[in-house]
């Protein structure tokens, strides 16, 4: 019950601490951490409008109720008061550093990358490779009636191929409004729940019938923290969504721990039928023999790891492996060259990441749910008993690769 680093190790500069709070404890745990460490945390619970949750940025921290996760400004003195606190037993189960995140992308092209069609082949198609590689030509479900939420950079709410969509947008990085001046968050959007007759080159989305549900918590230059994707996941898990992309993160070591909050986090979400489905980081060269452990969050027993493959269905040079019990590849996506909407005037463009295999597999996984009513630990389920078994490492893998039902 007590934090596994001390106040000074791993502490990313932000200044700010996760405190996890034990099951229905949170007026409990509001009281200890003001009577222990003296910090006046604010409360979700307490919040009745959007400007009003804004306004709690002024306290010392932020309760987010539905998760039983705090996360604080604390000085040194205070992490150790509220250290003492979680030792002593109570309503303060764990206490760790926030740490900085980062958007998952690698090089734009692939390098060796193996795949048997020419740029000219792929533009007279009519769908994605990816798209075609999930076999989403022959599947009629489109995702209707499930919401999905991208935790990413935010969404560019203009761009064309999303005219007739309502989208849901909200901002959790301070000082940016929601719109995506990175690309990445709309480039995700897009594989996930974009269209797939667009006006101009192939079908690019898997759920083009989902409810959009862009949640801000990367700024425009890609970085964030992990108090702001907390906040991005208790609203989605508040708004009802069935699936969270998580298209970020970052670089673990060998024997690293997985974060126990977001675990906890995650169980919690699953308990309200919440699906958290993660990058697994594009750390390693398999060329130079380098395979590098899946990253942080998606090393999360309970949050699904996505890793990528190419064209011809081999591992991407990149993509995150299973190299300790801490973290393992759960699933993988198409992750190589993948072309989807981006931000405006560009609309388009074509990237590779681990971010790339995720909202694949997010994508499939609102399908799933439209088709079968699949929620959460069923959803895990249908989405790993449906994969395509590659002939790979499961280390590398995982149950195969995502497949539309």
């Amino acid at each position: 019950m007590t934090r596994t680093n001390s106040p000074d190790e791993n502490d990313t500069g932000t200044g700010r601490y996760l405190v996890l709070l034990q099951e229905d404890s949170a007026a409990a745990g509001l009281r200890t951490m003001a009577r222990t460490a003296g910090l006046r945390v604010a409360s979700t619970a307490d919040v009745s409008s959007v400007g009003a949750y804004d306004s709690l940025r002024e306290a010392d921290g932020l309760l987010l109720h539905d998760l039983g996760v705090a996360v604080v400004r604390a000085a040194r003195d205070q992490v150790d008061y509220l250290a003492r606190a979680v030792e002593e037993g109570g309503p303060l189960a764990y206490l760790e550093p926030e740490r900085l995140v980062q958007a998952y992308t690698a090089p734009p092209t692939e390098p060796g990358a193996r795949d048997d069609k020419t740029g000219a082949d792929r533009a007279q198609e009519s769908l994605t490779w990816g798209l075609q590689a999930i076999g989403v030509q022959d599947s009629a479900a489109t995702g209707a009636g499930i919401r999905v939420a991208v935790l990413d950079t935010g969404f560019t709410s203009d761009h064309p191929d999303f005219a007739d969509r309502d989208v849901e947008v909200r901002s959790f990085v301070d000082g940016e409004d929601a719109s995506d001046g990175h690309g990445h968050g709309t480039h995700c959007i897009g594989t996930a729940c974009g269209p797939r007759n667009p006006a101009q080159g192939p079908g690019y989305g898997v759920a083009p019938g989902a409810e959009i549900y862009a949640g801000k918590v990367l700024s425009n230059e890609g970085t964030g923290t992990d108090g702001d994707i907390l906040s991005g996941i208790a609203w989605a898990v508040n708004n009802g969504c069935a699936v969270i992309s998580l298209s970020l993160g970052a670089p673990t070591r060998p024997g690293d721990p997985y974060s126990r909050t977001f675990e906890t986090a995650a169980r919690r979400a699953m308990q309200r039928n919440t699906l958290i489905v993660a990058a697994a980081g594009n750390e390693s060269d398999r060329v130079a023999g380098v395979i590098a452990p899946v990253s942080h969050p998606a090393n999360c027993p309970s949050i699904m790891a996505v890793g990528a493959i190419d064209a011809a269905k081999e591992v991407a040079n990149f993509s995150c492996g299973t190299v300790d019990p801490n973290g393992a590849i759960d699933i993988v996506g198409p992750g190589v060259n993948i072309h989807s909407s981006w931000t405006l005037p560009e609309q388009y463009n074509t990237i590779s990441g681990t971010s790339m295999a995720t909202p694949h597999v997010a994508g499939v996984a609102a399908l799933i749910a439209e088709q079968h009513g699949a929620r959460a630990w069923e959803l895990w389920a249908r989405l790993g008993q449906d994969g395509l078994r590659l002939p790979l490492p499961s280390t590398d893998v995982g149950a195969g690769l995502v497949q539309a039902p």
